[in-house]
């Protein structure tokens, strides 16, 4: 399976697509520095949104196949510059999450991404599971076993876990 770097500002969904993405329980976790789970590198959002801490990505970009911004849809603006995927050299796909929330705009969203030059783009709710069967097509190579065998099983609704503070999913 082609190696995913997700990019991102804080509470995008970085961590809990790479979750979705395993086949893993959902359980929030905040990222506090740059993670290798397999394939799948999940970063913190403070290294995108602080332009210091934003060369360390471009250093781990190198180490990953693919690269993955991500965009909720519940933002009220893009944090991505137009055509920044032109600075990467390796395939940078868009991916809107939230795309479920009540105050979701998945259109709008995209329409910033498509601005950043990502392509394709892909629309998920990670607790739904909608959409992360397309990102997993998207990563396949010959002989990858996906953690499902179906598109109907990647698309099961996703059990959550609950913190100390009340259910994560609200």
């Amino acid at each position: 399976m082609k190696k995913i770097i997700l990019m991102g500002r804080s509470e995008s969904g970085k961590t809990t697509l790479r979750q979705a993405l395993k086949g893993n329980v959902i359980s929030y976790h905040k990222t506090q520095y740059i993670n290798h789970f397999d394939v799948v590198i999940d970063t913190p959002g403070e290294y995108a949104q602080t332009a210091h801490l934003g060369r360390a990505l471009a250093l781990y970009a190198y180490e990953a196949d693919v690269v993955g911004l991500l965009l909720s849809a519940t933002e009220p603006y893009s944090l991505y510059p137009p055509c920044v995927a032109a600075c990467c050299t390796r395939p940078v796909i868009g991916i809107v999450t939230q795309i479920d929330h009540k105050n979701a705009d998945p259109e709008q969203a995209e329409s910033w991404l498509q601005l950043a030059g990502c392509s394709p783009i892909f629309r998920v709710s990670s607790y739904s599971g909608e959409g992360i069967w397309q990102i997993l097509n998207y990563l396949k190579e010959p002989g990858d076993q996906l953690p499902w065998e179906t598109q109907q099983e990647a698309e099961q609704p996703r059990e959550i876990l609950s913190d100390k503070c009340g259910p994560v999913l609200s």
